[in-house]
């Protein structure tokens, strides 16, 4: 795409169905956050706040979400960042089609930087996938754990997945138990690939972050819907995991 200014323009764009209906969408997306990306506040109106000090652009509940953000410091490597959100009812609205787009303008290396985050968008938006097929509606605590500078190692995030007791053939769909922090963790594997893995379990969605092939630390990103959830104790419990692991 063209230059603009010092830094080059992107556009990430994706669509699927989903079970679930336009409104239960829509509260994924604004309310519902914690339960697949993180606790995100909206204005519900036009020109209202948006997460990372961004403006809301378009409200239109429950098809149309747009928020622009224009602040380079809110996102490193880029000088514009917009969310375009539109929700379709399918099956009589039971169902939804969702068209997805990222756009804004890098300001690094552009093919570098659209890489990473095109693969951050899948993997986001899989998790958004996985949270309204299986845990819709029901309150998530989030927790976000980065792993020391040590981390960002080549092989860092092979480690965790040893350090986790994973098999290294284990694929999408195979039921496992894990090696967390407390308790083993019977999960499946939703997601697997050499930059993102995906475990879910009864009431709750471990989602782990390969961002040492990005050049920074791996995190970890848990989304807790059991009743007794305490996410101060849950990132205490994973920080020092992840300190241990590559202490």
């Amino acid at each position: 795409m063209s230059g603009t200014g010092t830094g080059k323009e992107f556009e990430i764009v994706r669509e699927f169905e989903v079970d679930a209906s336009p409104a239960e969408v829509w509260d994924a997306l604004t309310t519902g956050a914690a339960g697949w990306l993180r606790p995100l506040r909206y204005e519900p109106r036009e020109g209202g706040a948006a997460p990372s000090g961004g403006t809301v652009t378009c409200w239109d509940p429950p098809h149309r979400l747009t928020a622009r953000v224009e602040d380079p410091d809110r996102v490193p490597g880029q000088t514009l960042n917009q969310l375009d959100h539109t929700v379709e009812p399918r099956n009589g609205g039971r169902r939804s089609w969702v068209r997805y787009v990222r756009s804004g303008v890098f300001t690094g290396d552009r093919d570098a930087q659209y890489d990473a985050v095109a693969k951050h968008t899948d993997f986001r938006l899989h998790t958004l996938c996985e949270y309204l097929a299986h845990f819709k509606g029901r309150p998530a605590v989030h927790s976000a754990i980065t792993g020391p500078p040590a981390s960002a190692a080549p092989d860092a995030f092979v480690r965790l997945g040893r350090a986790l007791a994973l098999p290294d053939d284990a694929s999408e769909g195979a039921r496992v138990r894990v090696r967390t922090p407390g308790e083993p963790l019977d999960a499946v594997i939703d997601f697997r690939s050499r930059y993102f893995l995906g475990l879910r379990a009864d009431d709750s969605l471990h989602r782990f972050f390969g961002r040492n092939h990005f050049g920074l630390p791996v995190t970890v990103s848990v989304h807790d819907f059991g009743a007794h959830a305490d996410g101060k104790r849950t990132e205490l419990a994973w920080q020092d995991w992840l300190d241990h692991l590559y202490g």
